[in-house]
This record gives structure tokens, C-alpha cells and sequence, in this order.
């Protein structure tokens, strides 16, 4: 399993590594070869040869210092998509899929616009920011994920949301939805980092890249691992929240 963190050194805002981290811990841990590798400004990289793509959550500062180079990239992005390279975005990576995001100073930002949603900037420096719990639908995957969002961006007109929101705020204030999913590109704003905390999704989007190679492959052809602490961590949230966990 090829990966490629795209902007590693100035994307990694909130321990975005950890999903890494994650990653390489469970594919290693079932004898799947996995192979790291990084992507910054200026470096000569063939996006479409990786099995998934990883962009992580920045400030606005960083943002703008990489939106030349990755526009630069677009057409490689688009072909790594068509040719069933997996995408996971975080925050920032998430905003800069669509049309344009509007910075806390007003300036607006265009972006790849691979998607027609936008990210419009909170009224007066307001933020979503908290725990948050979505119902999430994931081709055949019916769970429900657990994170911290910290977004001043509120994302709209999102046609293909991740999930329904039972705890939190979302894409934007009182959204209802989170993130963003269509069978190719998983985007949202769950931080903490997010796949620490949700082994179901570490192993969704493991095995979405294992179909780049193997069309065929079932996440339940993965060998279970023990997720016992990370399960009882997710209860505990639940209850806290008076929300029904996982059947």
C-alpha cells in the first residue's frame, strides 16, 4: 500500500501524523507492505501512482503559501482519482477540493474545484469547535465516528455529506451534516487526530486503497485486530453524549 501525504511539512495543524501513524500500525500489523511517502512544494511526484492521497489541516497562512503549487497539480490529482487512487482530506485539505474558501481577512481563495461546495468564513471570527459524533454511511460501512472540529471555514452546498450530525456542529453552524463523501474522496473535519479514534475508518480507507490493485478486496477480508481500548474510549463519548453506540 502506497501513500502520499501531500504538504506534510506545513498541513499537520492537528496531529494529522497520527493518522498516519495509524495506517502503517494496522497495515504492518497484518503483514500488508506499507510505504510512506511525502509530497511538497516544488517536489516532482506522479500523484496518480500512490493507492491514497493524504491532506491534512492548516491555518490560512499555510494554505495560501501552497495554492499555487496545488493548483499546478490539479490535472495529476484528476487523474489519480480516475484511476481509483483513494483521497483522504482533513480540514483544510477538505476546503481546497471545492470552488474557493474565504480566509478569516476576507480574501477569497480559489480553489481545485473539483467539487461544488465552497467554505465561507465565520461572522466575526466565530469557530465550530468541540467534540463531535456523525452517523456515517460509507458504501457498506454504517458507523458512527468520533472527533474534535476546530473550523472558523463553514462549508457549504455539499451534495454528498459524510454524515448526520448527533453531536456537534458540522460543516457549518447548525449544517445537520459532516463532511463530504462520494465513493472516491472522503473529506471532513474531524480532527484529534481522526483515525486514532475510529478503527472502523482506518480500515475503510485501508481497504479503498487496497482496491486500487485488487478491485475485489472486502474490508472483511482484513484480519481483525484487538480495538478493545479504542472501543471502550468511543462508548465512554457515547455515554457522555447520551448517544447510542455501534450495534
Amino acid at each position: 500500500m502506497r501513500v502520499c501525504w501531500m504538504y506534510h511539512d506545513i498541513m499537520d495543524l492537528y496531529g494529522d501524523k497520527g493518522n498516519m501513524l495509524v495506517l502503517s500500525k494496522r497495515c504492518k500489523d497484518r503483514g500488508i507492505p506499507f510505504e510512506l511517502d511525502t509530497c511538497g512544494i516544488g517536489e516532482e511526484k506522479d500523484l496518480s501512482s500512490y493507492d491514497l492521497l493524504f491532506f491534512g489541516g492548516g491555518a490560512d497562512k499555510e494554505q495560501l503559501s501552497l495554492i499555487p503549487d496545488l493548483l499546478s497539480r490539479k490535472e495529476n490529482i484528476a487523474k489519480a482519482i480516475d484511476e481509483k487512487t483513494f483521497v483522504l482530506l482533513i480540514c483544510g485539505g477538505y476546503q481546497m477540493f471545492g470552488k474557493y474558501y474565504v480566509a478569516a481577512d476576507g480574501s477569497k481563495i480559489e480553489c481545485l474545484g473539483f467539487y461544488d461546495y465552497r467554505t465561507e468564513t465565520g461572522a466575526e471570527g466565530s469557530r465550530c469547535i468541540g467534540n463531535i459524533v456523525i452517523d456515517a454511511q460509507l458504501d457498506d460501512l454504517h458507523t458512527k465516528m468520533v472527533g474534535f472540529e476546530n473550523h472558523g471555514g463553514q462549508t457549504v452546498g455539499v451534495d454528498h455529506p459524510l454524515g448526520k450530525v448527533l453531536y456537534g456542529c458540522g460543516n457549518s453552524f447548525d449544517a445537520g451534516w459532516e463532511g463530504f463523501y462520494d465513493g472516491k474522496v472522503l473529506g471532513t473535519y474531524l480532527h484529534g487526530p481522526l483515525l486514532p479514534k475510529n478503527p472502523k475508518i482506518a480500515d475503510f480507507v485501508i481497504t479503498k486503497a487496497l482496491q486500487k490493485k485488487d478491485p475485489g478486496f472486502q474490508m472483511s477480508d482484513l484480519q481483525p485486530l484487538d480495538d478493545t481500548l479504542e472501543n471502550s474510549a468511543r462508548e465512554a463519548l457515547f455515554k457522555r453524549f447520551e448517544i447510542e453506540g455501534d450495534k
